[in-house]
């Protein structure tokens, strides 16, 4: 397969997924020889989307600390004919989203006694 029919490829694949009512990516990033194809989403609606329709099993989570601001990245990826798809989700978190992830029943409903 040539490199110029894998790049029509992978475009397809975002054509076909924007034709079926998905938001288009807000940045696409497609590698020379489309070993790589990478989209960013603006919400986790359409983070949610992307990755049901393109059948991601792989997904990662990510919180880093970026100049003050917290940061979660999302990640869900897929290999498709030996290209390595991946939809990312970066969003700002706050601390109080961060004390959320540790509490076990955020509803604060207290475990019954055994």
């Amino acid at each position: 397969m040539t490199e110029l029919a894998t790049r029509a490829q992978a475009f397809r694949l975002i054509a076909d997924g924007v034709a079926a009512g998905l938001s288009a990516p807000w940045r696409l990033y497609l590698a020379r020889g489309c070993r790589y194809l990478s989209l960013s989403v603006a919400d986790r609606g359409e983070w949610d989307a992307w990755r049901t329709h393109l059948g991601c099993p792989e997904l990662s989570v990510r919180v880093y600390d970026a100049g003050g601001e917290i940061r979660r990245s999302s990640v869900a990826e897929v290999v498709l004919d030996g290209c390595r798809i991946s939809v990312e989700l970066v969003e700002e978190v706050t601390t109080a989203d961060l004390e959320r992830l540790l509490v076990v029943d955020p509803s604060g409903a207290e475990p019954e006694d055994r």
